[in-house]
């Protein structure tokens, strides 16, 4: 097995991370910023290097130090975790470069993926549903992108090829609006991704959105873990997540689950994945693939019992993957909530120190999180300080361990969205299941659009 492997991470990813690899007798190394060395798994570690200042840019996402810190320490593999450079092919094409493994997919993958325009269009080859769209950049031809409009249909969304997080999009309703719409998408990606290149898609009024987990060993096999509900979110960034996604029979998960399988043994994907579908209709719309693990995975742990990380250790040591499709077996309900250090109501993140923290527990009750009492939580990052996850045999009893779990959970010295979680659990809507991507936004009096 994989010798040692340096954590590029920080927060409770590095904490699961570290988790994993005590299991399977893996030596870490956690890399950490002058803010984070009193973070749990920089603690627990068998080792620490302080990477830099407080700013990401001089420490997590500083790819020479991070390769140094490998070099020094003599590590075998960097895990990226999720954010940061998890998703830079440059980060990953370096770290092999430099003689490491890298625990995700090789840079190509993630250049091919990572890029929305060649995506789509190495989804459409495998078979997976995609949105109507564009099939391609958008150039310089006014007419030409009239007609396109007019063929997928109005409203359509003009986006970035190389956005992100709800960055570098808009909804269009009418022709008039189009062609400036188009110019000024462009003018936003290039300042912000340095990739004026955008495409359009049929902007879909009341989707859902679902996503389906896949684990692939690069060497021909893949294998997907059923869906994810993630509709509740608030500026695209989602707030719960369930799984399985409410209304998803057996039969549509399994067909929908084959493609996505199917697109990671044609394009050789390496690693843990996640396929993002628009869901409307009964209909499955392809929008992005996430090449690395996600902040919800723990939901797809709980129904299927495989411990994704620990998965994307073996596949990065070489080794097949330890199941086949017909040994995953999707049992029972598994909610996330997102605990964030931030204002309920007005959402400004909330940095400082925790004064009193209490753990929720019981049946079924999950806390992934890297704090505790006396931590004082930095103003330099994500304000995401904790998962809550509640399992139950049905959706009812997964929904109720939750209520219960919020209720048991103490934060003090600091605000955080634990209220907001609680309205959403005594929702009807959410208690109906199936609610859409603007349900969230909407009760919040936030518009949404």
């Amino acid at each position: 097995m994989l010798d040692k492997v340096l954590i590029a991470n920080r927060g409770e990813i590095a904490l699961r991370i570290l988790r994993a690899c005590k299991e399977l007798g893996i030596k870490t190394v956690a890399v950490h910023s002058t803010a984070d060395e009193s973070l749990k798994h920089v603690l627990l570690a068998d080792e620490t290097i302080c990477i830099g200042k407080p700013s990401a840019t001089e420490s997590y996402l500083n790819i020479p130090r991070i390769i140094a810190a490998a070099e020094i320490t003599n590590s075998v593999a960097i895990h990226p975790g999720y954010g940061f450079l998890a998703e830079n092919a440059d980060f990953a094409e370096a770290v092999e470069r430099s003689g490491f493994i890298f625990i995700g997919p090789k840079a190509e993958t993630i250049n091919l993926m990572g890029d929305k325009v060649s995506a789509i269009k190495s989804m459409k080859a495998a078979g997976v549903p995609c949105v109507p769209g564009s099939d391609g950049p958008l150039g310089d031809n006014e007419t030409r992108n009239k007609e396109i409009a007019l063929r997928i249909g109005y409203p359509i969304i003009v986006k970035a090829a190389g956005g992100g997080g709800g960055r570098g999009m808009r909804v269009v309703r009418s022709e008039e609006e189009l062609i400036s719409s188009i110019a000024a998408t462009k003018g936003e990606a290039g300042a912000a991704f340095n990739n004026d290149v955008v495409y359009m898609e049929k902007f879909l009024e009341n989707p859902r959105h679902v996503e389906i987990q896949i684990l692939a060993d690069g060497q021909g096999n893949a294998i997907h873990l059923g869906e994810r509900d993630c509709s509740m979110q608030r500026r695209h960034q989602k707030v719960v997540e369930e799984a399985p996604a409410p209304g998803i029979t057996p039969e549509m998960r399994a067909k929908i689950g084959a493609r996505c399988c199917q697109a990671c043994v044609d394009i050789g994907y390496r690693g843990a994945g996640t396929f993002e579908f628009l869901f409307e209709n009964g209909e499955f719309y392809f929008i992005e693939m996430n090449t690395r693990i996600q902040v919800e995975h723990p939901v797809s742990e709980m129904i299927t019992g495989i411990d994704l990380i620990k998965e994307q250790l073996r596949i990065a040591d070489g080794q097949k993957l330890s199941i086949t499709q017909d040994q995953v077996e999707v049992r029972g309900h598994a909610i996330e909530c997102r605990i964030n250090a931030e204002d309920p109501d007005t959402f400004i993140p909330s940095p400082g120190k925790i004064t009193m923290f209490h753990s929720p527990g019981g049946l079924g009750v999950r806390w992934d999180s890297h704090i505790y009492a006396g931590y004082s939580v930095p103003p330099n990052y994500d304000s995401m300080i904790g998962k809550l996850i509640t399992y139950g045999e049905t959706r009812e009893v997964a929904i109720a361990r939750m209520r219960h779990a919020l209720g048991e959970l103490v934060i003090e010295g600091i605000k955080t969205n634990i209220p907001l979680q609680q309205r959403i659990m005594a929702d009807e809507a959410f208690a109906a299941g199936g609610a859409n991507i603007h349900y969230l936004e909407k009760k919040l009096g936030l518009g949404g659009h």
